[in-house]
């Protein structure tokens, strides 16, 4: 997809529609609406409903915490009103606060969910490696003074990919039945002064990321061995591992989906990092029973994964809802119609 796009301002969009949501997620509390703390998912909803006329819901791919950011989110919803793409993007942009913007909005088919078929997510956490605190860079980069070896931080993240048992990496709070995760990649490279932890999975238990990065910095500053990584997986004690790295370093840059829904692509964010020139669902994916369910291609018998219940659940969970609120938007249609009056 070109970096510039005209927007379609003739075709009225009906149906379900997906869009990529870009946003600094520093004075909120996390993307998840909140009763009493500002949310991205509050002001997006606010920003589409102002478009529409009437309430929207939407349904994103992953759930980011307070202080983290996102390029790529993507969302999908159900317009109640027909509108133009230009107006969709143009009127939501109007109506967000100065840190939250629509990328790009497409219609979809009416099965598209952007969070259970997700093939895959993808992070990267940015450290600013210098002696002097960042000032340009604050709000999107965690600071670390003390020198760090990014190889050895590589090397010992190795042992990570695959299908593992994240219990040490996984905040207290977690409310996932399971600690099991499939981590495709994870890699940590250099760049001058920018140290960039970019990892993908197919799901990540919560704090997971950060608590990976904080064990990762220890291991870069000499505080812990190329070993320590092993160790705690193996440990599956979180109260055995480093501190939580701080928010503000991580960015969801990717949501990965079967080719069948053509959403646009990009360069992989966020802008400080355009230079490594690589864009999104560039990269294979790992072929395992989880991607295979999500594409539609059978499983043998003897084929599970941790995540599949889950899933399944989640589907049929998403499938009731979405019926539940037809049937609510037929029912306020109707009583909002005129009676015809008998001759």
């Amino acid at each position: 997809m070109p970096l510039f796009k005209r927007l379609d301002e003739k075709t009225r969009l009906t149906g379900r529609l997906a869009a990529a949501v870009e946003y600094d997620g520093s004075a909120y509390c996390g993307w998840q609406r909140l009763k009493h703390a500002p949310s991205v998912q509050y002001e997006v909803e606010q920003a589409l409903a102002r478009v529409a006329g009437h309430p929207v819901t939407v349904h994103c791919s992953g759930r980011t915490d307070s202080g983290v950011h996102a390029t790529r989110q993507v969302i999908h919803f159900d317009p109640p009103v027909s509108r133009s793409q230009k107006a969709w993007v143009f009127g939501a942009n109007a109506n967000l606060p100065r840190d939250i913007a629509i990328r790009w909005l497409v219609p979809v088919a009416d099965d598209f969910h952007a969070r259970f078929l997700a093939l895959a997510r993808r992070y990267r956490y940015v450290i600013l490696n210098q002696p002097s605190r960042p000032v340009l860079e604050r709000a999107n980069a965690t600071w670390c003074r003390d020198p760090l070896d990014a190889d050895a931080m590589h090397r010992a993240a190795q042992v990570l990919v695959g299908e593992r048992d994240f219990s040490s990496f996984r905040a207290a709070g977690c409310q996932s039945k399971t600690a099991w995760r499939h981590l495709h990649f994870i890699e940590v490279h250099r760049h001058g002064p920018l140290v960039v932890v970019d990892v993908q999975a197919n799901a990540f238990v919560h704090h997971m990321i950060r608590n990976i990065v904080g064990a990762l910095v220890d291991v870069g500053r000499g505080a812990q061995d190329e070993e320590y990584i092993a160790r705690l997986l193996t440990l599956r004690d979180r109260t055995q591992a480093s501190a939580t790295a701080p928010g503000c370093g991580l960015h969801f840059v990717d949501s990965i989906y079967d080719p069948q829904y053509t959403l646009p692509r990009e360069p992989l964010g966020p802008n400080l990092l355009a230079f490594l020139g690589e864009w999104t669902g560039e990269r294979e994916l790992p072929d395992s029973p989880l991607v295979r369910y999500r594409r539609g291609r059978p499983l043998a018998e003897d084929e599970g994964h941790p995540s599949l219940p889950t899933y399944r659940q989640g589907q049929r969970e998403a499938q009731q809802k979405a019926q539940r609120e037809a049937q609510q938007q037929a029912q306020r249609k109707a009583a909002s119609a005129p009676e015809e009056e008998s001759p």
